[in-house]
């Protein structure tokens, strides 16, 4: 092991040290043709410089590209903007930024704390666990996670199907407690996911209400909460907030239930309960809002939909016609897994619709298709494409930020009760006490390390077709960021213009992902 250890190391600069840019680069596992991870252990794992905070001076720029061939947030820092349009290529693909062409306020990038992102980080050596952690929510060296979401009781992604309280008829919630894996799994990640990252907003979710609420007294299947439970359903979500916060653990925002469809859907045996838009809509105006409004945690927020975009923006119009609603609805939650079939239009039409509503992608994960297999590809670079492209649209199309599912998965993809396997920017080989980074990481790293909360989405010039795929963003210092995808199996140069700072001449890897920064 020591001599795999050093002799990577040895390919490799141990550290890089550009003027104020310490970090540490990738230490490269190849496990197939264009398949590369960055591995980390008790001792190693790779970071990002720490300049967060330094915009490069007027002229010039800094640029982070990771590829298809292995480049992993490859640092050219504070280029000069004249010299790199000298000796230009022909034919460019030219590209404008519009800094006064403002849209909407970024909230933030995260994941979720699932039972089995705490059994397998748990499964590692305390430096281990901490070098993980640090990768995602380190605010300079890491991604700059700022989003997390929290399961209310089990999901798949759990070892056994539960809710926070399994007692048939306990109307008055007397028996309602934290389950044993809230206590072990997914409260001590998120205290210390909060030490990283003190700015961290969390949203919950219940995949289902207790079994005995429901019509068919299952935690799956088609099933819908009684009406003679809605009051006590929302005390149930009261009583969770309540118990995070006796752990010194806040919730930002909770949703109205996660993704009622599956609960539609005869073959699934997801954990789920099904919703039509006028009965949540119903619950909200007369339970959930007014119980929250009313309590303690009169500040935390209501996400509808937290579903598929395909029933947007239809299914939000249908709860705003509920009188009230519109009150107690903060903002739309999404996932991604429909979208092939779904044009990012309608993202657009709800955005338009609900002006004053914002939208979140909050759930995505590559490997869920019953098409991918094997379910872990150790090194996938079509998957990071996947993510990178799916960032630029949702940002281009209104979201104010992008959610992983899991964070840190185990090599087969789980645990997962009904083994309903994906999966995840951290795969965690426990029996190495190592983990792997996969290129899905980077993508994202791409954007959350550099645009902050309180950045907005600015104007940039997307070319036609789908070679090159872009978004910009103007951060609260000022500083523009621009993340380019280049989907050519060839170099392919490009030019940035913005009036203010000058323009940018640079030629991109073959199937790369870039994101260059400069002053305003």
């Amino acid at each position: 092991m020591w001599l795999k250890w050093l002799t990577a190391l040895l390919l490799i600069a141990f550290f890089v040290n550009q003027g104020n840019a310490t970090f540490y680069v990738c230490a490269p596992r190849s496990f197939g043709p264009d398949q590369i991870v960055c591995v980390c252990n008790s001792t190693y794992c790779d970071t990002t410089p720490n300049n967060r905070t330094l915009i490069p001076p007027p002229g010039s720029f800094s640029q982070y590209t990771s590829s298809r061939s292995g480049l992993r947030m490859q640092l050219n820092l504070n280029a000069s903007m004249s010299n790199s349009c000298r000796g230009a290529p022909s034919g460019a693909v030219a590209l404008r930024v519009n800094t006064s062409q403002t849209y909407q306020t970024i909230l933030g990038f995260g994941g979720a704390f699932t039972d089995s992102n705490g059994i397998n980080i748990l499964s590692l050596s305390p430096a281990t666990q901490s070098n993980l952690l640090a990768s995602l929510f380190h605010p300079v060296t890491g991604n700059s996670y700022n989003l997390g979401r929290v399961p209310i009781g089990g999901t798949d992604f759990s070892l056994r199907p539960y809710t926070l309280d399994d007692i048939a008829g306990d109307y008055t919630l007397s028996q309602f407690s934290l389950a044993p894996e809230d206590l072990q799994y997914k409260i001590p990640i998120i205290q210390q996911a909060l030490r990283l990252a003190p700015n961290l907003l969390l949203d919950s979710a219940a995949w289902s209400a207790p079994p005995w609420m429901k019509s068919n007294g299952q935690i799956n299947g088609f099933g819908f909460l009684l009406p003679q439970f809605y009051q006590t359903y929302a005390d149930y979500i009261l009583q969770f907030l309540a118990a995070y916060a006796s752990n010194g653990i806040n919730i930002w925002a909770v949703s109205t239930g996660n993704e009622p469809l599956d609960a539609y859907y005869p073959l699934s045996i997801i954990n789920s309960m099904g919703w039509s838009p006028s009965t949540v809509a119903n619950w909200v105006v007369n339970n959930l809002g007014p119980t929250l409004a009313n309590s303690t945690y009169n500040n935390t927020q209501i996400l509808a939909i937290d579903d598929q975009r395909i029933v947007l923006p239809s299914a939000v119009q249908q709860m705003f016609d509920v009188p009230g609603v519109e009150d107690y609805i903060a903002g739309i939650a999404v996932h991604w897994y429909d979208d092939s079939f779904v044009p990012p239009d309608v993202l657009d039409q709800t955005h338009n619709d609900f002006p004053n509503k914002f939208i979140l992608m909050n759930e995505a994960c590559a490997g869920s298709s019953i098409f991918d297999y094997p379910k872990v590809i150790l090194g996938s670079w079509e998957r990071a494409e996947q993510y990178a492209l799916s960032m630029i649209q949702y940002f281009n199309n209104w979201s104010v930020g992008w959610m992983d599912w899991n964070f840190a998965l185990d090599m087969v993809g789980g645990p997962n009760w009904i083994k309903n396997f994906v999966d995840a920017l951290i795969i965690v080989n426990a029996d190495n006490d190592e983990f792997y980074k996969q290129p899905m990481f980077y993508a994202v790293k791409h954007f959350s390390r550099f645009v902050e909360r309180g950045s907005v989405r600015i104007g940039i010039t997307n070319p036609p077709g789908d070679v090159i795929s872009t978004t910009a963003f103007l951060t609260p210092q000022r500083e523009v960021v621009v993340v380019v995808y280049n989907r050519n199996q060839t170099e392919t140069p490009i030019t940035i213009n913005e009036p203010n700072a000058g323009t940018i001449c640079v030629t991109l890897p073959p199937q790369s992902l870039t994101t260059i920064t400069f002053g305003q």
